[in-house]
């Protein structure tokens, strides 16, 4: 039987805060260190291996932090998950997202529903849609083909897709699966939506709208900007958009769409990649096939992530070191610094998947828990962060845990050789030396040189990012996040915290304000 218990309530982790902590700068120097690289590995889904040699543990560590996944039952809640248990307690609903790339365990029924078969009915539909689109049997008014898809979305309808799209526009184009440009309006903010339509041609873009309950301010404002724009150019639009959305929601039986696609409240927008909500989009833009390759490497690794041994679950395995580093070392952020410009939007999408999830401070049965809960995440692509924010990683007075990113190959598969090596070596080269720099440190008599080393990172390399590895990647993070909310007693499937912003906004423009919201609606002369 699963029992919910606050973390600080577990015998491992009264454990865990008594073992000795490992001396970074010792156990990553010399031989050592090359012995804890060979060790500490394990593989993932994708081709990926997640590499924790330079965290600060060790056998006697990992062996508590076992015994913490054991008492906290991980296995046992991703089951009760997968199998449709109400998890997302703060909302009574289920959280059914790893169905939309696989079955993982019973049939999940509801309402005389096979949610599993739901979700694959959809994919089958936009699949048939872009077929369509790219085979010329859905064009528009002049009988011409449509070369450009915009999603019109914000939060999660935005963020993944974006991430997603970027990681794998190159790779598309140099495997030749590029069948349409990509673009995105998320900012209610007028001048993203001018800038998007203003950088392409209208009469030939077909526009996604997605908003689960057909009601998301900054999206229907959006959506009336481009149909504006649409009109203005003497075009139908409902030729010219699909929505994603809610089978009860107002756009689901609308006339104003092409075709409409269906999510669900058991899918939330920062777990909503894989669903319709980036489907539409990536299989419009890249191709179907492509999609499915990469809910393939997702549902490859939602698998791993079912392995009650922690040292062959990469996804509890980081989620468990995390918790170590956020609960007992004291460390308040992470960095995510994937060393690939294909990646350039991913740590924005795990910064909404992962502090929209576990930034809680009351348990899953709202009583406020004594003990942080999800860590500030931050990140920024390859050496672009070296000459940024790395200052403060190597020498401030706080220590930031790193997750690093890599591949061994680029996408285009285009270098030159400068200084008798290639820019991709010179990349990983930099990756390499900065774990090591990190963990190590270096002496100096100055002390404004001197590096005091011990900051702990992790890395996940592949051969190439593809799409099977960035379905795998997603996964990895999706189901680390995961698993920190059981340990912490927190629901990771609710977010409260992005409410009243909106209820207050909706008070300013229909002028109900009093106080200091009167004040400052005045100010913005709103």
């Amino acid at each position: 039987m699963i029992s919910w218990k606050n973390l600080d309530t577990l015998d491992a982790y009264q454990e865990l805060a008594k073992v000795t902590s490992v001396n970074l700068v010792e156990s990553m120097t010399g031989e050592k260190g090359a012995e804890r690289v060979k060790k500490y590995s394990v593989s993932m889904a994708g081709g990926l291996t997640y590499n924790y040699a330079a965290k600060q543990i060790d056998d006697e560590v990992l062996a508590v932090l076992a015994k913490l996944a054991d008492e906290a039952q991980l296995t046992e809640k991703f089951e009760a998950l997968y199998n449709g248990e109400v998890i997302n307690t703060g909302e009574k609903r289920r959280v059914l997202h790893h169905l939309t790339r696989g079955q993982l365990g019973e049939a999940v029924v509801v309402e005389g529903v096979d949610k599993r078969t739901f979700y694959a009915e959809q994919q089958r539909k936009y699949t048939e849609l872009a077929n369509k689109v790219h085979a010329g049997e859905i064009v528009n008014a002049a009988g011409e083909k449509f070369t450009t898809v915009v999603q019109i979305g914000i939060g999660g309808s935005d963020l993944g897709p974006r991430a997603m799209y970027l990681a794998l526009e190159n790779w598309a184009k140099k495997n030749n699966t590029l069948k349409m440009e990509a673009k995105f309006i998320s900012n209610v903010d007028p001048d993203d939506a001018a800038a998007v339509l203003d950088s392409i041609d209208v009469a030939h873009s077909i526009f996604v709208l997605v908003s689960k309950s057909g009601t998301t301010l900054e999206t229907l404002t959006n959506e009336s900007f481009v149909k504006d724009a649409l009109a203005k150019a003497g075009l139908d639009a409902s030729k010219h958009m699909v929505a994603v959305t809610s089978e009860t929601s107002p756009l689901a039986k609308s006339d104003d769409y092409l075709a409409a696609f269906f999510m669900d409240d058991y899918i939330g927008g920062r777990y909503s990649s894989t669903s319709a909500v980036g489907g539409v989009i990536l299989s419009l833009a890249f191709g179907p096939e492509v999609f499915e390759e990469f809910l393939a490497g997702a549902a490859a690794e939602d698998i791993l992530s079912k392995n009650k041994n922690m040292l062959e679950n990469p996804a509890m395995l980081d989620a468990l070191i995390g918790v170590y580093e956020r609960n007992v070392l004291g460390y308040p952020s992470t960095a995510v610094l994937p060393y690939s410009q294909a990646l350039s939007r991913f740590p924005a999408h795990l910064q909404q998947l992962d502090m929209e999830s576990n930034g809680k401070s009351v348990n899953r049965f709202g009583e406020t828990v004594d003990y942080p809960t999800g860590p500030v995440i931050f990140g920024e692509p390859g050496t672009n962060g070296q000459h940024s924010f790395y200052q403060l990683l190597h020498q401030g007075t706080n220590i930031v845990p790193l997750q690093f990113v890599g591949f061994k190959n680029n996408q285009m598969g285009v270098d030159v050789v400068i200084q008798d090596s290639t820019s991709q070596q010179k990349l990983c080269a930099n990756v390499a030396a900065q774990i090591v720099a990190f963990a190590c440190g270096k002496e100096d008599e100055n002390p404004n040189k001197r590096f005091e080393g011990g900051r702990p990172s992790s890395i996940i390399i592949g051969d190439q990012l593809t799409p099977a590895s960035l379905g795998a990647l997603l996964s990895h993070f999706e189901n680390k996040v995961m698993f920190q909310g059981f340990v912490w007693n927190v629901n990771s499937f609710d977010q409260e915290g992005v409410q009243l912003g909106k209820v207050l906004a909706k008070r300013v423009l229909a002028h109900e304000t009093d106080g200091a919201l009167k004040m400052y609606s005045e100010l913005l002369d709103i």
